[in-house]
This record gives C-alpha cells, structure tokens and sequence, in this order.
C-alpha cells in the first residue's frame, strides 16, 4: 500500500517499516551501551509510541524496566497546546534512571510538561529517546537524547502515530498529500 486513505486525507508512504527497524535498532545499540549496569525504566507515552516502544524493547539487551503513561494534547490534528495527563505514573522513582519513549517530539510542549511531572518524584537522570524528531518545529530547549529519526514538519500517520485515531496499525509511516 503506498498511498492510503484515512477519513478526507491521502497519505504517501514517507518512511518504510525496514528503514524504521534499522533506526529504532540503532537507538537500542546506543541506549544498550550508554545504560550498561543502570537498570533504567523505560516510560512509554501512549498512545502513539506502543509500536517504537514494543520494538525497541525487543532489541534492548540490558536489564530493564517498562511502564507506559498516557499524556494527551491533540485533538484530531491540532495541538491544543495544554497537556494533560491521563493516566499517571504509579512507579517508585527515586533514584532510577527513566528513559521516556516518544513517538514524536514536534513542540516539545508534551516532553517539557512530562520531565517536569518526573522531575518532582527525584529520578537519578531522565533521557528522552523519541522515534521522530521535527527540528522545525520545537518551540522548548529539550536534550533529546535518542533520536531514530529527523524529519521536516509534515503531518504523517502510521507505526503506531494516528490522524484522529486512524492508521495507527499501519506499518509503515505515511506522509500526507495535500
């Protein structure tokens, strides 16, 4: 399928499931080399990232920990610009070592609101790990740690991103075309 339809958008194929696996193993190389011996807890941001988190964890060698958390600030495809959280953590952190996985940094307003709430429970370090990256249009100064990939500021859907919680299951990332 290299064109795909989702609700009044047509969407190109932009990045294939092979060229996304060779990223996301990449990450697992370096995270399983810079976190040798932490024992680090993996925080997934649902919902986008549960296909980037499921597998990066498949490729992560190094004793670890997962939980996921669920933030939201979009609403079809527009930012609302406030974050919630939905759903909490429930993890003792103090002291650990947490690597947040993100399906997306486009703003940044979600990973700042997200450090922040972990800041407060003292984790030891706190590392973003993200599948995409827009440099274009990050409007917070984040250390993103772990980046698969840097693409332009196009709206896209697949591998676990959605346009208004459609195409999440498709494998590949589509771009759309306007």
């Amino acid at each position: 399928m290299d064109i795909v339809k989702i609700k009044d958008k047509t969407f190109k194929i932009s990045i294939p499931e092979a060229e996304i696996l060779k990223h996301v193993k990449e990450i697992a190389d370096r995270i399983n080399h810079d976190m040798a011996g932490k024992n680090p807890l993996f925080l997934a941001v649902l919902n986008g990232s549960f296909m980037f988190a499921a597998d990066l964890m498949k490729m992560i060698t190094i004793p670890c920990e997962i939980s996921f958390v669920k933030l939201a600030s979009y609403q079809g495809v527009i930012s609302t610009g406030s974050v919630k959280e939905v759903i909490g953590i429930n993890e003792d952190l103090s002291g650990r070592t947490i690597i947040i996985i993100e399906d997306i940094v486009d703003t940044g307003l979600t990973m700042k609101r997200m450090i922040e709430s972990i800041g407060t429970r003292n984790p030891e370090s706190v590392h973003i790990c993200t599948l995409l990256l827009k440099p274009e249009k990050l409007q917070e100064k984040l250390d993103v740690e772990y980046v698969a990939m840097e693409i332009p500021n196009d709206f896209i859907v697949g591998y676990g991103l959605d346009y208004d919680q459609q195409g999440r299951n498709l494998r590949d990332i589509y771009t759309v075309v306007e």
